[in-house]
């Protein structure tokens, strides 16, 4: 039969007319039950039509492919994974001849067994001494001889020319066959999605899971958990392919030229080390113009001797403002800066790490509930100074700590921590640095020690990102409600509903709720000047001195509530309502307590939002295009010629698109603008080993890292940046 199939080839014929050259008559009886038709054209030895790209999808890949055509050697790889699925194996490209200008002219692929492993002439037991781990890898190679020879012929397209189907190994199950090198490519839509995924503080593993969800298994994901895995770490090598601090100071570059109020100041040591750095955006800018008068600094880290230029530098990038109060831990050398960069700035210690310090020295004491109980009042439960002297002095003389040098130093430094030495400034009644432990918190919770500069750098970023639209919904929920009360809402309860925030609101009630269970006595009146002694019916409460100035609506208290929280005690709050005040004094409002803190800069926000919208309008586009497609693939799995549709409408927009942005990228040009920097590669910080990290084999990552030179003449930049701002902003 074999014979009677060669019978019509002439010689010189092309081979594109022959679909099998060797058949049997059992072959041919199951051709004539299954494909009649495929039998006529090897009766009739008509020529097939193979390298018609609208019948490429309905070509039978799975026997003979000599004499096939495509356009690109991608499409002929493709052609042959498809070949290779249907049998089952893996495929593997070998052998590229090209001409001069590296244009391919014969390609070679090949099975995924073919070859033999090259053990050389190596013992297995010369590095028997080595401390490295030997891998424990299979043979996967078995000198397979199948292979696809494809050559570009005077059309101008790739033929095959020869294929070897003969296979020396079993082929692969159907229900495996997800698992061949060949079938796992992570296309560039796909990398681009895990990149996003990673970006918003999603784990590799659990991106991984998720795109198995949307896959529905994850044979249909293309793609394994160990190539996902490799794929996000050379992602983040490559972020940092010229060196972590390099990478995060084109980062910082890259936003000064987009962002027009974006600051940053780099400072290097003597070897061009980075050894700090410090940033900020418009927006944080007028954050700090707003809610600047009160600043917590989180000393977690040490930074001893650059505390002062830190404090330089963020002052600059403030158009030269101080904060009224600056919290921070115990520390001389921050004292010391602060003393010199801000000197009308009060100082204040966090109490909460004085309470954790003050026990924490004696061993005695930890037990003793009732010396933490004296020394938190001493603390923060002190009316005045008269009563903090008593407090203090029965604390020292029960516990026999006169002679202590550490309880000495700490009376010494009383005004930084006493509040009831410290009512005349305004500190937004916070007490202790916590604040920024949340943020420590915050980043810590994506953030380790193995993660790199530029991750971190992302990381912040992403978080603050998140608080802006925490504080958006926040400011939406004010603009949008009003807040319910127990308590009938009139007179300055409604007023405080009107202007404060939601949170301001609640804190205004609960001292409002208190004016009513007071007593209030008059004491002097004199012209328009009335003056009240008011207390509440607690037995420990201290009676407060009130002065109300019916004509001018002035009034102050003792208890100072209003110069260290910026909204009125409830002392006051009573002498207003005896007098019929129905709203409060706007003397007594304070901005930065309102719904409307942000009103000045929202034109200018939206101004800016308008210009970054023009870079970035492309983005609902994808999102909403992509949500199309997504629906209407989903409509579509369910029918086959719905498929069909769906699949050259795609191939018929790409190649369209692809022809548009040839041509656009053929005739564009780009003049791109470069702010000009420092010359100088930033190198690294130097690493700290910390104590119990063991040594390791670096991976081949590391190997394979690009190390950017430094030439030994280049003098590096002590200090470079954005240029300072107008000092006279606000």
């Amino acid at each position: 039969m074999e014979n009677e199939a060669q019978t019509g080839i002439e010689e010189g014929q092309n081979l594109n007319s022959i679909v099998i050259v060797c058949i049997d008559e059992d072959d041919i009886e199951i051709n004539q039950d299954k494909t009649p038709d495929a039998v006529a054209i090897i009766e009739q030895n008509v020529p097939v039509p193979a390298n018609e790209e609208d019948t490429m999808d309905c070509v039978d890949v799975s026997g003979f492919l000599v004499g096939m055509t495509r356009e690109t050697i991608d499409d002929m790889h493709q052609l042959y994974c498809k070949h290779a699925r249907a049998l089952g194996f893996s495929v593997r490209k070998s052998t590229t001849r090209c001409y001069s200008n590296e244009v391919v002219v014969e390609k070679y692929f090949v099975c995924s067994c073919a070859g033999v492993k090259n053990s050389g002439n190596a013992d297995i037991f010369s590095d028997a001494s080595s401390s490295r781990k030997r891998s424990n890898s299979c043979l996967t190679r078995t000198g397979c001889k199948a292979s696809l020879r494809v050559k570009l012929n005077d059309d101008g397209v790739y033929e095959v020319l020869s294929h070897v189907m003969e296979h020396n190994h079993p082929f692969t199950r159907t229900e495996w066959g997800h698992l061949h090198r060949s079938e796992r490519t992570i296309t560039k839509e796909k990398g681009k999605a895990i990149e996003d995924m990673i970006t918003s503080g999603m784990r590799s593993s659990d991106s991984f899971r998720y795109m198995v969800q949307d896959a529905r298994g994850e044979e249909n994901v293309g793609h394994t958990m160990k190539d996902h895995m490799n794929f996000v770490n050379r992602m983040k090598m490559n972020a940092i392919e010229g060196g972590d601090a390099q990478t995060v100071i084109e980062m910082l570059q890259e936003e000064d030229t987009k962002e027009e109020d974006f600051y940053f100041k780099v400072k290097l040591d003597d070897e061009g080390r980075l050894c700090n750095v410090y940033w900020r955006d418009s927006m944080m800018k007028e954050d700090y113009r707003i809610y600047g008068d009160v600043m917590v600094f989180d000393t977690t880290y040490r930074t001893n001797k650059y505390n002062l230029w830190l404090f330089e530098v963020f002052k600059k990038s403030m158009g030269g403002k101080c904060p009224i109060t600056l919290f921070t831990d115990q520390d001389q050398a921050i004292a010391t800066a602060i003393e010199k960069v801000f000197p009308q700035t009060r100082h204040r210690l966090c109490l909460w790490h004085l309470q954790q310090n003050a026990v924490s020295r004696f061993a005695q004491l930890k037990s003793e509930n009732s010396f933490k109980v004296a020394f938190k009042k001493c603390l923060s439960g002190c009316a005045n100074e008269n009563e903090f002297e008593s407090c203090w002095k029965s604390m020292i003389s029960e516990y026999n700590l006169e002679d202590h040098s550490w309880f000495c130093r700490l009376y010494g430094l009383r005004e930084k921590w006493c509040t009831a030495l410290s009512k005349d400034f305004f500190s937004a009644g916070i007490l202790s640095s916590q604040r920024s432990e949340s943020t420590n918190h915050a980043i810590g919770f994506n953030a380790k020690k193995s993660t790199s500069l530029a991750e971190f750098y992302g990381i912040l970023k992403a978080t603050i990102k998140h608080w802006r639209i925490k504080e958006q919904n926040n400011e939406f929920q004010c603009s949008k409600s009003v807040p319910e009360s127990v308590l009938p809402m009139t007179g300055m309860l409604k007023h405080a509903s009107e202007v404060y925030t939601l949170t301001l609101f609640r804190e205004f009630e609960s001292e409002f709720l208190k004016s009513i269970s007071t007593c209030s006595t008059i004491v002097l009146v004199e012209d328009s000047m009335m003056v009240y002694d008011v207390s509440s019916h607690d037995a420990n409460a201290c009676t407060h001195r009130v002065v109300f100035d019916c004509l001018r609506n002035m009034i102050t208290c003792s208890c100072k509530k209003f110069e260290e929280c910026g909204f009125l005690c409830y002392h006051c709050l009573r002498v207003l309502h005896i007098n019929s005040v129905v709203s409060i004094p706007e003397f007594y409002i304070q901005k930065r307590w309102t719904k409307f803190a942000k009103s000045e800069i929202w034109d200018r926000l939206n101004n800016r939002i308008e210009r970054s919208e023009k870079a970035e309008d492309c983005i609902p586009w994808r999102h909403e295009m992509a949500r199309k497609y997504y629906n209407l693939v989903l409509k579509s799995q369910g029918n086959e010629e719905a498929r069909r549709i769906v699949e050259e409408g795609y191939n018929r927009d790409t190649l369209s698109v692809d022809t548009l942005m040839t041509s656009l990228s053929s005739t564009e040009q780009s003049e791109t603008s470069v702010h000009s920097y420092s010359s100088n590669v930033v190198r690294d910080p130097a690493r700290s080993i910390t104590k119990g990290r063991s040594q390791r084999i670096k991976g081949h990552f590391h190997k394979k890292k690009k190390k950017r030179t430094v030439e030994s003449n280049l003098i590096p930049a002590k200090e470079f940046g954005s240029k300072t701002p107008n000092v006279h902003l606000f």
